[in-house]
């Protein structure tokens, strides 16, 4: 509690019922701790107390990031109008290592350019002068830089970085500028924030080229590979694989598939070749059959086949030529018929031929000049053994070991495999099969598109995109995958489910702020991720908070949206023996308020008697004075004491005597309050103040409505839906909650969280924590750990924008916020 004034809290007066209420904004406030992150621009601290640089430096890096590292000259100037003098000045993160200055927050050499020494600096003065301290307005060397030993005693200048986790979109290195930053993109990545990646351009596999492609980054984007194969029959010629580079180019072209062709046969020496090509088919299914002329034998196959190898099923046959020679007459085989072209007399070039009916012939059919009684037989004939197709089967009829003519079998396939070639074939009188035994081949399914911002990783047993192949989907950062999580080729050559999409996580949609307007660009949807919306003021009015927002990977802008406050000159008073009379009657000096100035009877305007308040937040004049001969002073003049108001603070200066004439009394109120009435009063010389005490009133935030059937249970300390109320949601039995479970107004006069929605059907667990992520498991650590407040401290480092109205040290300006610490804690 000491360490955070923002989250003070009186448990004493409220009673249990206010104890319950903070413990739910308590919730919503870790909650949006945890699941929010945020974007501001570089800020400076300072603390109230002093130390040495070695205890400065341990003080800046627990509670901000490091000791200031200055920039360039116009920081330099920044810094020495905006932070308050102090006699001892303040360390800065420069100190000399290895007998060389270095910045220690980036551990880089300072160099000559950057140098911002004093004159005559630095000198040591044989004092080991280690550590650099800056002069904050020194009347002889604002700004400058002096060496001096470490162990004395200044205060810390620090620096809360811009850079976050996210910035750049982690695709590249965030450099701290003054007030924001800037985005050095890793190669392959371009934008502001890094946001967009280098593409190449879709690609288109020649024909009978199979390409399965990943894309971590994006369709066809950098990083993107793809790998090649070709069908039975072809090899490939070029590269295997191809990658997207940084540059938005391919590696290469894609390669083509090349048939692979058998070597060329010739036709045997006295005999003939016929060859047939498939019209359709790959080459490796062509075959040639042989024959021989008359008076010729063919040894070898008369048919061979060209293999998806390249090779023949065997080599060319020959033609071999009977001897002449006289031979005696040969007998009728038994089973055969024999008819000679010389039945008497066996003479040369006499011919014999036998006939077997349904037979197969042993030895040669057609006789050309036997030297001897030849070997002749008949036998059934029978056809070799059919070959079972892989994942298939075959069955014969009749059914037994052997397969004699006229035999028939069937092909089979299993489940997910389609049968190409005969379904049936029989075995001829010649001792072959009608056809050759076909093949099962997986059923093919669609090639399946690769999704925008999605990551494809597939396995393909039997082929790419066939039967049992799977396709496992994954979206890149900011993307949600809407759709089945993996795919199976199923056994009908359908996927098991439509291809999922990935869609851009959405941002709860923003509103232009009132007296200003809002432009967005939203390159993947309206309030969708990487959305960027910019918000500027009407004139006569400034802007309060963040002027850019940016819908983050999480589904979160990166901050809270701005309000446009109408800009105020500073607080005039009426010169003294003289009024003041202004058009704003209300006292808030807003932009085209006019005051006039007069003095008194004897005394004489010094300066314009007239100013009016400026667009730029300034009066177009000085406020004059009243010259003249003053009377003595009247000590005995006295008004009523003033109290501070509740929830608010009072200080005051007293020239003359405690609320006495010309007394003044400044009012402020505690964060999450708003003050009504004079922020500032001053004692007349009547003995009354110039307004009435003022008063802190909360800050009211929207009215929350909710849709039926969504229930909704408020509590509100200070006021309906004002800062400090907590409104907790449910749903009635059998629906879900869709949204936060609970809502907080904050001090700026914003809800933590949108009204949430009722869901008929709830999800499952799985769902879940899909969608939550470790988000369950990390609460449920943090509360049980015991480490709830100091996480609650660590929220107070990151999220202080030095606008706390109790601290007088605050200082705000154009490149920062300058925040006197209000806890300082020894390092």
């Amino acid at each position: 509690q000491a360490r955070c004034p923002s989250a003070t809290w009186n448990w004493r007066s409220r009673g249990v019922v206010f104890i319950a209420a903070q413990l739910l904004r308590l919730g919503a406030l870790l909650s949006e701790l945890m699941n929010q992150t945020e974007v501001a621009a570089w800020t400076y601290h300072i603390s109230s107390k002093a130390y040495s640089w070695n205890a400065s430096r341990t003080f800046c890096q627990k509670y901000y990031t490091d000791l200031v590292a200055i920039q360039n000259k116009d920081e330099i100037a920044y810094l020495n109008d905006v932070i308050p003098y102090y006699s001892h000045y303040y360390w800065i993160g420069i100190r000399k290592i290895n007998n060389k200055w270095t910045w220690v927050g980036t551990n880089k050499t300072l160099t000559e350019e950057a140098e911002n020494w004093a004159d005559h600096e630095p000198n040591n003065k044989k004092n080991n002068q280690d550590c650099v301290e800056i002069y904050i307005k020194s009347p002889s060397a604002p700004g400058r830089w002096n060496d001096e030993p470490c162990w004395r005693k200044k205060r810390p200048l620090c620096y809360t970085a811009s850079c976050q986790d996210t910035s750049c979109s982690q695709q590249g290195e965030c450099v701290e500028t003054i007030g924001n930053y800037t985005c050095s993109c890793h190669p392959g990545f371009y934008g502001p924030e890094c946001e967009y990646v280098r593409e190449c351009g879709g690609l288109e596999p020649p024909p009978r080229v199979l390409m399965d492609c990943s894309h971590p980054l994006g369709s066809f984007s950098f990083n993107s590979r793809c790998s090649f194969h070709c069908a039975e029959g072809y090899t490939l010629d070029g590269p295997r694989e191809l990658e997207c580079l940084a540059s938005g180019t391919w590696t290469n072209k894609p390669p083509q598939c090349v048939a692979i062709l058998c070597p060329p046969l010739k036709p045997p020496e006295r005999g003939r070749m016929s060859c047939l090509h498939g019209a359709e088919g790959p080459p490796h299914q062509a075959s040639c059959s042989f024959a021989c002329e008359e008076g010729s034998v063919l040894v070898g196959p008369e048919l061979v086949r060209c293999t998806s190898s390249g090779a023949w099923t065997a080599s060319a046959p020959v033609c071999e030529v009977g001897r002449v020679r006289q031979v005696s007459k040969v007998e009728n085989p038994p089973h055969m018929s024999q008819l000679c072209s010389s039945p008497a007399a066996c003479a040369y070039d006499s011919t014999c031929k036998f006939k077997a009916d349904r037979l197969s012939i042993e030895g040669p059919a057609h006789l050309l000049h036997w030297p001897s009684q030849p070997e002749v037989q008949a036998q059934a004939i029978a056809c070799q053994p059919p070959e079972r197709p892989a994942h298939g089967s075959v069955d014969c009829s009749p059914s037994s070991r052997a397969w004699p003519y006229n035999a028939t079998c069937r092909f089979r396939c299993a489940e997910g495999f389609e049968l190409h070639g005969a379904d049936t074939v029989r075995c001829t009188d010649t001792g072959q099969w009608t056809a050759p035994a076909p093949l099962c081949q997986a059923l093919q399914c669609q090639d399946l598109p690769a999704p925008n911002h999605a990551r494809v990783k597939c396995v393909h047993p039997f082929g790419t995109s066939r039967y049992q192949s799977a396709c496992s989907f994954a979206c890149a950062e900011g993307f949600l995958l809407v759709g089945a999580r993996e795919l199976r080729c199923l056994a009908t050559g359908t996927w098991s489910a439509e291809p999922p999409e990935c869609q851009a996580v959405t941002c709860t949609p923003l509103r232009s702020p009132q007296n200003g307007t809002m432009a967005c660009v939203g390159p993947l949807g309206d309030s969708s991720y990487q959305s960027t919306c910019r918000f500027t003021c009407n004139e006569g009015f400034s802007l309060s908070g963040p002027e850019r927002l940016d819908c983050t990977p999480s589904g979160r802008w990166t901050g809270s949206p701005p309000t446009c406050e109408a800009t105020r000159c500073p607080e005039l008073f009426a010169p003294e023996w003289g009024s003041l009379d202004c058009s704003d009657t209300r006292g808030e000096f807003n932009v085209g308020s006019t005051c006039h100035f007069s003095c008194r009877g004897g005394f004489k305007l010094q300066g314009s008697s007239s100013v009016q308040c400026t667009a730029s937040g300034r009066w177009t004049a000085p406020p004059p004075t009243c010259q003249g001969a003053a009377p003595a002073p009247t000590a005995e003049v006295r008004c009523p004491a003033l109290v501070a108001p509740g929830q608010g603070a009072m200080s005051c200066q007293h020239p003359l005597a405690a609320f006495g004439l010309n007394s003044t009394c400044h009012f402020r109120c505690k964060a999450g309050f708003q003050l009504r009435g004079e922020a500032a009063v001053r004692c007349g010389r009547s003995g009354r103040w110039t307004a009435a005490t003022p008063a802190c009133r909360a800050v009211p935030c929207s009215e929350l409505h909710t849709e039926e059937p969504v229930l909704m249970n408020c509590s509100s300390p200070w006021g309906h839906f004002s800062y400090g109320a907590t409104c907790t949601f449910h749903c009635p039995e059998g629906q879900s909650l869709n949204g936060s479970a609970a809502a907080a107004c904050g001090p700026d006069g914003q809800w933590s969280a949108a009204t949430p929605t009722c869901q008929a059907e709830p999800l499952t667990v799985q769902e879940a924590l899909t969608y939550v992520g470790g988000a369950v498991a990390s609460t449920t650590g943090l509360v049980m750990g015991g480490t709830l407040l100091a996480l609650l401290r660590r929220r107070c480092r990151r999220k202080d924008d030095g606008k706390d109205p109790l601290n007088p040290h605050s200082h705000l300006g154009t490149y920062g916020v300058f925040t006197n610490a209000a806890f300082d804690p020894s390092p």
